[in-house]
């Protein structure tokens, strides 16, 4: 897993207008080609009377998968420049379907590739750009006399916790960064002086509207 990276928050969507043509941005994040395929023909389903359903997705830790279309626009006026404000602002994980409702007006090139760039970013803003950041869960179980000094250190640490359960002991969820675990692992046997039993869990993304310092 990466230590992170950036990608959208959630579904979104904004319009914007160009010379009497609409033009409407969908953003979504995605774990699979197959599902930015989905999301593409749902998109131009919704929208089948629109001129064109333009769209580019880019997937994968390494960015191995990116496809783009101009679905009809002039080649490169389109999905390209989608494409490319997904990776200048180095999203993954995501799918843009910028929607166009012709107005009348002759755009040329140059003002196609600013008006789907100026979609494609409309999109995304809408859908809240987040950093998924790579943490590791860490069980904490101590008696109840520990439990005092721990969540005191705890707060001090700012540490990132789960539900913490109380049954004849309590026990805490700690949600390190995943390149300090080891380190938060020692950290808590020092402040437990070795009485609690701390157990390393699996590692997962948790959202961040920045990277932690």
């Amino acid at each position: 897993m990466q230590a992170h990276y950036r990608t959208i928050h959630s579904y979104g969507s904004s319009e914007i207008i160009i010379k009497k043509s609409r033009f409407i941005g969908h953003a979504k994040p995605v774990e699979s080609e197959e599902e930015a395929i989905q999301f593409i023909e749902a998109i131009k389903k919704e929208h089948r009377s629109a001129t064109h359903n333009c769209s580019a997705y880019v997937i994968g830790e390494r960015d191995q998968i990116q496809k783009q279309s101009d679905d009809g626009e002039p080649s490169g006026t389109a999905g390209k420049p989608i494409l490319e404000v997904m990776k200048h602002q180095g999203l993954k994980n995501t799918v843009i379907v910028v929607t166009r409702y012709f107005g009348g007006i002759m755009l040329g090139a140059g003002g196609l590739v600013r008006a789907y760039t100026d979609g494609a970013v409309a999109g995304i803003e809408a859908g809240k750009p987040i950093y998924k950041v790579n943490h590791q869960l860490v069980l904490i179980e101590v008696d109840y006399t520990w439990y005092g000094k721990l969540e005191n250190e705890l707060r001090n640490q700012r540490m990132k916790l789960g539900e913490i359960t109380f049954t004849d002991k309590v026990t805490v969820p700690c949600y390190p960064l995943a390149a300090e675990a080891e380190a938060f692992m020692n950290w808590a046997t020092d402040v437990t002086q070795g009485q609690g039993t701390i157990i390393a869990g699996e590692n997962e993304y948790i959202d961040h509207e920045s990277l932690p310092e």
